[in-house]
């Protein structure tokens, strides 16, 4: 009989941050006095069941049809644009934020960044109802704003990560540095930059469809709308509408990551 290779020791860190997570996670029920038993009660239950019953069926009457068509493409316009606004600024905040224009801006630039991605979109989307009013054009701004956080902070960690010896070799040649980055660094971060926009373009269009909530325009008002005065049927063809809407940008949103592949290399 083979001898058996040493069993390893146990791993006590391990068994000591498992205990500490069942630990906060009781202490989390416990603090926030959740009634398990009324909410699993006989009485409950019936009116979860009749609430949803009250969905269905969905509303299919051509004229709200077109209601609901219209606001999903203004959901798709909201998220697109404010997908493609972020990228652009993103981009430009990532080349000090790479630390390509010396200490100070790239601090400066990381900062406004971080403050960008710190404020959540629901909250950006509240001030620019104030700033913009209430529509789709707030909740552009909303998107924009927040995912300009996300994108720049990426771009930037791409371009530290990228090789610099192809721009020097430019730069040595006798090319500007704007030409240098253009011919050199660009087409080495471009196929990843690109993959992280469509990634966030994906998360941004579940979020266009929530900010209509605060007046972001969208299906999320039009879902905000009907809930406000119980009219559940109509509120299920816009839920519908919503994962249709989802299901569709995710698929395109994935095929076209897949052809770039070797940005991930």
């Amino acid at each position: 009989m083979k001898n058996l290779p040493p069993r390893p020791p146990p791993c006590i860190r391990c068994w000591f941050a498992v205990g500490l997570i069942a630990v906060a996670v009781v202490a989390s029920f416990v603090y926030l006095g959740i009634d398990y038993r009324a909410l699993g009660s006989a009485e409950s239950l019936r009116l979860m069941g009749k609430f949803i019953a009250e969905f269905f069926p969905p509303d299919v009457s051509p004229d709200f049809l077109a209601k609901v068509g219209n606001g999903a493409l203004q959901t798709l316009a909201v998220s697109a644009l404010g997908t493609v606004l972020a990228a652009v600024a993103g981009a430009v905040l990532a080349l000090p934020a790479s630390g390509r224009a010396g200490w100070l801006p790239r601090h400066a630039a990381r900062f406004v960044l971080n403050f960008l991605r710190s404020v959540p979109e629901l909250v950006w989307a509240a001030l620019m109802v104030l700033a913009a009013g209430i529509g789709p054009f707030a909740g552009a701004l909303a998107l924009s704003l927040h995912t300009t956080g996300v994108l720049g902070r990426l771009f930037a960690e791409a371009l530290e990560n990228a090789p610099r010896e192809p721009e020097h070799a430019l730069t040595l040649s006798g090319a500007g540095p704007v030409a240098a980055f253009s011919y050199a660094s660009l087409p080495i971060v471009l196929p990843q930059w690109v993959a992280y926009t469509l990634y966030r373009w994906e998360m941004n269009i579940r979020m266009a469809a929530v900010l209509g909530f605060v007046g972001g325009g969208g299906l999320g008002q039009l879902l905000y709308f009907h809930l406000s005065i119980f009219q559940q049927q109509q509120a299920m063809t816009v839920l519908i509408a919503m994962f249709v809407l989802v299901t569709l940008v995710d698929f395109a949103s994935a095929r076209l990551r897949r052809g770039l592949g070797p940005a991930y290399a």
